[in-house]
Order: C-alpha cells, then sequence, then structure tokens
C-alpha cells in the first residue's frame, strides 16, 4: 500500500529523456481529455479569473504557462478569452522538445508562441501579466518547488496560479482505476497514479509559499482532488 503521509519523489516516466514522440503524443492527448472530463481545465479559467480582478482593463493580457506539454491549457484560455472579449497573448515554456513540438503542430494552437527551454532561462522580451502551471509543479521536488514559485513571483506582473494534485488515496485509487481501464498509453498508466502520490497536501503548500516568501496567495481544494493556489503580485507592479 502506498504512503500517503508524505510525498513520494519517485520520477515519473515522462520525466525522462529517451520516451519516443509518439509515445509523449499520445500522453497529451489523454491528459488533455482527462482535464477536461475530470474539469483540469475549469480550474485553470478559475485561476486565471482570479487573477484578472486584481488587473485594470488595458489589453493585451499576457499570459505564460511553464511546463506547457500540448498547449491544451493555454487553448482552453484562448477559447474563454474570446467568449468575454478579452485580447490576450499567449506563451507555452516546456523543456521537453517533443512536447513543444506537439504543441506547434496542432493546427488550434495557431498564433500561440512555444519555446523549449528550462522555463528559469527564459528571457521575456515582455514580462508576462499572468504566470501559471498546471499538472507541473508535482514533478518538482521541495526546493525545486520552491524556486518557481519565487520565479513565478519575480517575473509575473500581476500575479500567478498553480493547478496541481491533492495527494489523497481515493485520488490515487480512483486514476489507477480509470487509466487501467481506458488509456492507450503507457505513460499515462504508470505517471497518473504516481503523479498523485508526488502530489500535495495543504500543508505542504503552505510551507513551500511561506519559505519562497510569498504570503498574499489564496489556496482553494478543488474537484476532483486538485488544489489551487493564486498569489497576487504587489499592487504598484501590476498595472496592465
Amino acid at each position: 500500500m502506498p504512503n500517503f503521509s508524505e510525498r513520494s519523489y519517485q520520477k515519473e516516466l515522462l520525466d525522462q529523456d529517451d520516451i519516443p514522440f509518439e509515445a509523449i503524443q499520445q500522453n497529451m492527448k489523454e491528459l488533455d481529455r482527462i482535464n477536461t472530463l475530470l474539469g483540469g481545465h475549469d480550474i485553470t479559467i478559475a485561476g486565471l479569473k482570479y487573477v484578472l480582478d486584481y488587473a485594470n482593463t488595458r489589453m493585451p493580457v499576457r499570459v505564460c504557462e511553464i511546463g506547457c506539454g500540448g498547449g491544451d491549457n493555454l487553448r482552453v484560455i484562448r477559447d474563454w478569452c474570446r467568449q468575454h472579449q478579452i485580447e490576450v497573448e499567449l506563451m507555452g515554456v516546456d523543456i521537453n522538445p517533443h512536447c513543444i513540438a506537439f504543441a506547434q503542430s496542432r493546427s488550434e494552437n495557431k498564433g500561440m508562441e512555444f519555446i523549449c527551454s528550462d522555463y528559469a532561462l527564459v528571457l521575456f522580451k515582455q514580462q508576462p501579466h499572468i504566470v501559471f502551471s498546471s499538472l507541473f509543479g508535482h514533478h518538482l521536488n521541495h526546493e525545486q518547488f520552491v524556486q518557481m514559485l519565487q520565479w513565478c513571483n519575480n517575473n509575473a506582473l500581476v500575479g500567478h496560479f498553480i493547478n496541481d494534485l491533492q495527494r489523497h488515496y481515493l485520488a490515487y485509487h480512483s486514476i489507477k482505476l480509470l487509466t487501467s481501464a481506458f488509456s492507450n498509453s503507457y505513460l499515462v498508466k504508470n505517471d497518473a497514479p504516481l503523479s498523485v502520490l508526488r502530489g500535495f497536501s495543504k500543508e505542504e503548500l503552505e510551507n513551500m509559499f511561506a519559505e519562497a516568501g510569498i504570503t498574499h496567495y489564496n489556496i482553494q481544494w478543488k474537484w476532483a482532488f486538485r488544489w489551487l493556489v493564486c498569489a497576487i503580485i504587489k499592487k504598484e507592479r501590476n498595472g496592465l
């Protein structure tokens, strides 16, 4: 029986360097479907709306996702912004060249900028107003997560948010059963349950935000077994 009292640091298969493009492509497609069916994309929109409430109305809004994968979160943001007459510029950053290649190959991602890089090495021509990550933070260890928070706080003009997993036995067993029955991706079957074991408790998130020196944030539990954590930058920095 897995230990749910503390985070696992077992590496996911997706974090390896030798995964074939076809396998990553299948993985990205299935993760998009999982996020759609289990409400993950809705949580990303909730994070976007939370941060936008602290911004004024000058456009366009620049949004950057770190660990963007196939770009599905950015696409959901673009579609929502179109529905609400919000002009937006979208950038995705991922260290995996296969993920970036897949994102760039999708016709529905036209007009978005994708960069293959360690997020911490990206040099912005214009700082993004909003930085976010979805299902990226659990790939990091404690120290790396704190460093990511500090980087987001230093690079976002308005605010940043995290959409990630709660470590919970029901989440673990549910996703293991679901992916075993319906997934065609060996990456998803292996990594989805492991991702839950690498997920967070509320106390762990609070401790890492404290270590990062971030005090203006809001943490919410979301279905299904997700955390949405939104941080707002000091107002003198956040005009659009």
